[in-house]
């Protein structure tokens, strides 16, 4: 079997999300209490969860919880659908079932690193970059211009992470006339669907608008709820499910039976969650906006289209990957430098961060990074 790489981001976490005094660079929304979700629950399914008999569960999901994930959609039933413990068991099973050493793959950069590291293990893949003067949108001619005979699965990421963009729908439908025309799967990662601020305009479902998209979900990110342990895929190709799911044998081989009793609670209430969730976001993006108002000679900022992150430039001469570690080392402020979204595929933007907005509690944490770069960056006095 190909050794992985290793996998940057979560090296990089797994030495600083949890002694971080300040988090943000978090890619999920505020999470909540597993007290504060069972208050949501209805007698019958508090009864559920406590009186869970804790063996096996099915390999697909608990039946009526696919059945509920299914009314997400327009064009699902319960059968379309299968569960995974986590997103990126899904994006392992996805990748490894549809390509073969024979196969390319194309993937948008920059990228969550798996969409990228497995096609690549696998087979020839190309590289597509979203273009930051273009609100990071994707050139669909490019895209078109790498298509090969060969090409099985294209995979897109929208609301993007880390840049937060949506692709304009009439690229997203172009993109989807483009590799029904030549029978490509498209693998969309719509992790951060339903975050963002008051007002946004979602795009449709990959599921719902093609016969061989591929719906890429989980409770952790859009939900806030990432210690469930619950995703998922949504697609009407119910051989390609069939074929997952028996990948996922090898995996998972099934769910936690506690955890989809409590995703089931919070999809019940999903639109309740998701307006909390969005709340936050209204209040925490204009204070990102106050903030890079103050520092324009350091920072390029760009506002997000969605999710619950963005990905401004920095400016300072000592470089983003000094900035961010003496940030943390210093002051205890947790970002996310550029360089862990670098390709094999081709360029990605080394002079960015990542930052997140979707979690409770910001003001003082942008008080100790205002402090640090008073400390750091402040102007240089020239004599009189």
């Amino acid at each position: 079997m190909t050794t992985l790489p290793d996998f940057k981001l979560e090296t990089h976490f797994s030495r600083w999300e949890f002694k971080a005094k300040y988090h943000m660079t978090a890619s999920d929304a505020e999470s909540m209490s597993l007290r504060d979700l069972l208050a949501m629950a209805s007698p019958r399914e508090r009864e559920e969860f406590e009186g869970l008999w804790l063996g096996y569960t099915e390999t697909f999901g608990a039946p009526d919880l696919r059945e509920i994930i299914s009314g997400i959609y327009e064009n699902q039933a319960a059968s379309d659908i299968l569960c995974f413990a986590g997103a990126s068991e899904g994006i392992y099973a996805a990748n490894s079932v549809i390509l073969d050493a024979d196969s390319h793959a194309i993937v948008v950069t920059p990228n969550y690193q798996s969409h990228e590291t497995l096609p690549v293990a696998i087979c020839e893949a190309t590289g597509i970059p979203l273009d930051p003067d273009d609100g990071w949108s994707l050139d669909i001619d490019r895209v078109a211009a790498e298509i090969r005979p060969n090409t099985r699965l294209v995979t897109i990421n929208f609301p993007h992470n880390p840049t937060g963009a949506i692709l304009p729908q009439d690229r997203y439908h172009a993109l989807v006339d483009l590799c029904r025309k030549h029978g490509i799967y498209i693998l969309h990662d719509e992790i951060f669907h339903g975050l963002g601020p008051k007002g946004t305009r979602f795009l449709p479902f990959i599921a719902d608008v093609y016969e061989r998209g591929l719906s890429l979900n989980v409770m952790s990110k859009a939900y806030g709820l990432p210690g469930l342990r619950i995703g998922w895929i949504a697609c009407r190709d119910t051989a390609l499910i069939s074929r997952m799911e028996r990948m996922k044998h090898y995996l998972s081989i099934c769910n936690s039976g506690p955890s989809e009793r409590l995703a089931k609670i919070a999809l019940n209430h999903r639109a309740e969650i998701l307006q909390r969730n969005c709340a936050i976001i209204d209040e925490n993006l204009p204070k990102w906006d106050a903030f890079f108002a103050k520092h324009p000679n350091l920072f390029e900022w760009q506002r997000p289209d969605a999710s619950c992150m963005a990905f401004p430039r920095y400016m300072g001469g000592d470089g983003v990957v000094a900035f961010t570690r003496t940030l943390v080392e210093q002051s205890g402020v947790l970002l996310l430098p550029g360089t862990v979204y670098a390709s094999q595929l081709g360029e990605t933007p080394r002079d960015r961060f990542r930052l997140g907005f979707g979690r409770s509690g910001l003001d003082e944490g942008l008080a100790v990074l205002d402090a640090h770069l008073a400390r750091n960056h402040a102007p240089v006095q020239t004599p009189a």
